[in-house]
């Protein structure tokens, strides 16, 4: 039989198309064409195949060959596609059976000598392997990340000949399934322990924790604002199954490695503040996630914020609204997810002194303002929370609270219990209600109400804002177990927006 056909997976954003490889022999003048719109990678694997096949032992077919990878419009780029044209040839000469194919997917880089290459974007191959009723072909280097997805049946090969052989049914190759603990947590030695003091601040990130708010922390330098953002992943709940699987596909397809045995914490990204816009947001002309799709489901921090670039940060305002970031080339467009929990820090002007009494700040009015409105009323206006790190005393600063400080472990308990409480409620952490959600859920009294509406119009804050003030204080009042918000919770939350007079 002349005539093969092969399935495997292409690679679009995180999702993983479905893509079959034809292969036909003709009789004419020995030659290999692969159709189908490959990329140049993609045309390159013809050598590759070639060598491989014959460093095998195999037959290479002295006919003309005809490779189509289906469907046509879709583009296929890099080397993921040598296994699969490997074996449609070698189906097609009748070196190997043809019958048993249909039952699997094949992904794999081929070296000359026929061994197999780690592949990017395994994890959405497997996860679309699964829901096709397929058994998966990769790599022996890709199997523990493909192995992340539950009910699928792996077969990690290190080299053709192996593959072929237990197509052959000559030597089978075992099915690989991987003991994962799914209850790991944070390794981290980061503790909120470690921090003297700041209790304001504790408090502010721990109710940020059980909703998933968005944080800005305005404070002189050294005054640990830096030091409490990076211990927020210690207190946050462990990722779901599927939250992790979304997460660990998006890191799948870029260039970072997934930690097997922590691949259910969430991610802590904190990139430079001379990140360019692509590198935050993604791009390319084969596109690639970027910071704030690699801190999907978990953290993105962003210290010394006035320091980006103002083109950098504006483009944070549709991810940070709509969960997700939208890459659009001539010819294709690219959707990854982005839902992830902003976490800033600035200081309050250029000198970084200001009302800071142990220094004295030396910045003019015109300093300042032009130093703080780096930051856009737009984006301010998206962040949930804003809080003042004030200087502790060196007292504290050297013993510490007399009762001692909260570990990460103690304040994480309250953060899931008060998470548990929104959950079962509406299904979903506060920051995501709606606002048909907000009616139902964040409904306060008439009087209550008139408190707010003179705080937004002395604040001058939007409707946006108005809403951002009502879904924190629904977390408050979870965090005490209230079914409905009290005065207190409201005056609470609105005490997270002092800031918005002082930047705008």
């Amino acid at each position: 039989m002349s005539l093969a056909t092969i399935y495997t997976r292409s690679s679009a954003g995180i999702n993983a198309p479905l893509v079959t490889v034809e292969a036909h022999l003709a009789n004419g003048l020995p030659s290999l064409s692969i159709v189908g719109l490959p990329e140049a990678a993609v045309k390159e694997s013809k050598d590759r195949v070639r060598s491989a096949i014959i460093n095998c032992q195999f037959e290479f077919p002295a006919k003309r060959i005809t490779i189509n990878l289906a469907p046509a419009d879709l583009p296929k780029e890099g080397g993921r596609f040598d296994l699969p044209i490997a074996l449609s040839i070698l189906a097609a000469s009748g070196q190997i059976p043809n019958n048993v194919l249909a039952e699997y997917e094949f992904l794999g880089e081929l070296s000359l000598g026929g061994e197999l290459r780690s592949i990017q974007g395994a994890l959405p191959a497997a996860l679309a392997c699964q829901a096709a009723k397929r058994t998966l072909c990769l790599p022996t280097q890709n199997q523990y990340e493909a192995s992340l997805i539950s009910n699928i049946e792996i077969v990690g090969a290190p080299h053709l000949l192996a593959l072929c052989a237990h197509l052959r049914g000559q030597q089978a190759l075992p099915t690989f399934a991987p003991e994962i603990d799914s209850t790991a947590t944070d390794q981290s030695s980061l503790d909120f322990s470690d921090v003297h003091g700041q209790q304001h601040t504790k408090r502010a990130l721990e109710i940020a924790a059980v909703g998933r708010h968005s944080l800005l922390m305005l404070g002189p330098p050294g005054t640990g604002k830096s030091m409490l953002a990076s211990r927020l992943p210690s207190i946050l709940p462990p990722l779901s199954e599927p939250e992790a699987v979304e997460t660990a596909a998006v890191y799948s397809i870029s260039q970072h490695a997934i930690d097997i045995e922590q691949w259910q914490v969430p991610p802590f990204r904190s990139p430079h503040h001379t990140a360019s816009a692509v590198a935050l947001v993604g791009g390319g002309s084969h596109p690639k996630p970027g910071e704030v799709s690699l801190a999907h489901n978990g953290v993105l921090f962003l210290d010394e914020l006035p320091e980006f670039d103002r083109k950098v940060l504006e483009v944070l305002r549709e991810p940070i609204e709509n969960g997700k970031i939208s890459i659009s080339r001539a010819n294709h467009q690219t959707e990854f997810p982005a839902r992830f929990q902003f976490i800033s820090a600035m200081n309050p002007c250029p000198c970084g002194y200001l009302g800071d009494v142990s220094q004295r700040c030396q910045c003019t009015p015109p300093q300042i303002a032009r130093y703080r409105n780096k930051i856009s009323g737009p984006l301010l206006d998206r962040i949930d929370m804003h809080i003042e790190v004030p200087r502790i005393s060196s007292e504290t600063l050297r013993k510490g609270n007399a009762g001692g400080e909260e570990s990460s472990n103690t304040i994480a308990q309250r953060v899931h219990t008060a998470q548990r409480y929104s959950l079962k409620r509406q299904g979903q952490p506060n920051h995501l209600l709606s606002t048909s959600q907000i009616k139902q859920h964040c409904d306060i009294s008439d009087d209550n109400h008139s408190l707010l509406e003179n705080a937004i119009e002395k604040l001058g804050l939007s409707h946006r804002a108005y809403h951002r003030i009502l879904r924190v204080s629904r977390t408050i009042a979870d965090m005490d177990g209230e079914t409905n918000i009290q005065r207190h919770h409201l005056t609470e939350a609105l005490s997270y927006r002092r800031m918005d007079k002082r930047v705008t």
